[in-house]
Parts: C-alpha cells; sequence; structure tokens
C-alpha cells in the first residue's frame, strides 16, 4: 500500500446521488447561466495557467493498487479500478467508457488529456474507493499562490463506488449510474465546475437519464475556464436537453466552507 503525504491546501469533495439534496461549496456565480464555476476560499481554481480562457494538458491514470493521500476529506484511499468492473462491465468497457469521458470535455473546450501508467505522477488519479460510501466523489487540491482570483490545481482523485451496480447506456433504471455520465460529472468537477443546480445539466447534482451529453450550461462553464475547443465544430453534445434550468430552492442551496466534507 502507498502513502501519499502531498501538501493538502483546500480541498473539496462532491457526492452524486439522484435523490439527495447536497451541500454545496461557495461558487464563482449564482448558476443562472446553467453553470457554476468551483471557487475554493475564495478562488476560482483552473489547471493550466491561472488565466480564465486559457488551455490545458492533463494526465491521468486508474490506481492499480491501493493508494493513501493524506488530509484527502473524499477519495482519501484508492483501491484498484478493476474492482468497479463487474457483469455488464468489463474492463476494457471501462477503459473505453473512461477515455470517452475525457473525449467529451476534450471536444468542448481547449483541454487535452493524456492517459499515463503511473497514478503517481497522474494529474488525476481514479479509482475505486476503498471505504465504500455514497456513489462517486471528486476531491480537489490547488497549489498556493494566485493570480486575478485563480489558483491553479495540483491534483485530483476521481473514486467510484465498488459495492454499487454501474451500467453502459440509458435504461430508465435510475437507481444503477450510467458510468459515462458519471465519470463526465466527475470529470467536471476535477477541473473547476460545481453544480449550477439539480438538473438541467450533466453538472447537476441529481443523475438523471433525460440526455447523455454536455449541455448548454456545461459549454459556457468550460469554455470560461479553458476557452473553446481548437476543433470548435465538433459536436461536444450528444442531446440537447430541452427542460429550462431550474435554481436551487434555498434549502439546496445552503453554503459550506470548501473545507468541510459534503455527504
Amino acid at each position: 500500500m502507498r502513502t501519499f503525504n502531498k501538501t493538502q491546501f483546500f480541498i473539496w469533495a462532491l457526492l452524486i446521488a439522484a435523490p439527495l439534496l447536497l451541500a454545496l461549496p461557495l461558487s464563482a456565480d449564482n448558476g443562472e447561466g446553467g453553470y457554476r464555476l468551483l471557487q475554493l476560499d475564495g478562488y476560482k481554481v483552473k489547471w493550466g495557467d491561472q488565466t480564465l480562457g486559457t488551455g490545458a494538458s492533463i494526465t491521468y491514470a486508474f490506481a492499480e493498487e491501493t493508494m493513501r493521500f493524506d488530509g484527502a476529506r473524499n477519495c482519501g484511499e484508492l483501491a484498484p479500478m478493476t474492482l468497479i468492473s463487474g457483469e455488464g462491465l468489463s474492463y476494457e468497457l471501462l477503459q473505453q467508457e473512461t477515455a470517452a469521458a475525457f473525449q467529451t470535455w476534450e471536444r468542448a473546450a481547449d483541454l487535452t488529456f493524456h492517459r499515463i501508467d503511473d497514478a503517481r505522477k497522474a494529474d488525476i488519479v481514479l479509482g475505486a474507493q476503498g471505504k465504500p460510501i455514497g456513489q462517486a466523489y471528486a476531491n480537489v487540491t490547488y497549489r498556493p499562490g494566485s493570480q486575478d482570483g485563480v489558483r491553479a490545481i495540483d491534483q485530483a482523485l476521481v473514486c467510484l463506488n465498488p459495492e454499487r451496480g454501474w451500467k453502459v447506456g440509458f435504461d430508465g433504471n435510475t437507481n444503477v449510474y450510467d458510468i459515462r455520465y458519471t465519470l463526465i460529472h466527475e470529470i467536471g468537477h476535477a477541473v473547476g465546475l460545481d453544480h449550477p443546480g439539480p438538473t438541467g445539466q450533466i453538472m447537476g447534482f441529481r443523475y438523471t437519464e433525460a440526455f447523455a451529453g454536455l449541455q448548454p450550461g456545461d459549454l459556457r462553464g468550460i469554455r470560461l475556464l479553458y476557452g473553446p475547443s481548437p476543433n470548435d465544430g465538433a459536436v461536444a453534445t450528444t442531446e440537447v436537453d430541452t427542460q429550462p434550468l431550474e435554481s436551487p430552492t434555498p434549502d439546496e442551496a445552503v453554503r459550506t466552507p470548501a473545507s468541510l466534507s459534503i455527504d
């Protein structure tokens, strides 16, 4: 078992779950445009240059052994990603769905993702939860120093519950989550997006099978952070959601300090 003693600055963890109302961290806007930028301790966060609208190149890897991240509020212990595979979701298919989830964000903004073998050197590490809880979480840490209210992300973790069932595609059963949809959502957090509200965007905090790809608010948010994709003509959304955007009710929009765990 490997333990990582990186200095943890401000940590944010997220859970997506269909029926739950979650406490939301402080955010960079009110979500009226269908997006909300993650804001930690008063700072927006992004990969690459600390300037909004500039692109970034990011590496990711699967945990292949148990890894511990001291100080992480969620995903503090990652087990091998192979634990997520099972009946109907082979490890090969899981890898393909993960690559497709990263490609969804690549097509939307000036982002490139490269998979590497060594999870110890990756910017984003994906794995199974070592201590299963909930459905899926993301954990973000950032570096010291800021520029124009923006700090650089240092590392992000994405962890999935190996005790939950996972599927590929939609079948109307929202108790079992589509793996690609879930990963698109969690990667969105890992690159600096928050929940804009409960539904209407893929970054909404309630799982839905109303659409499979990025929605207009998701696109506005990611492009504000990283600029448009160099291949701007590429389709980044598979379906257009016709539902009006929902804003959180006062009870749903409870704000908590970024250093608190959300569950």
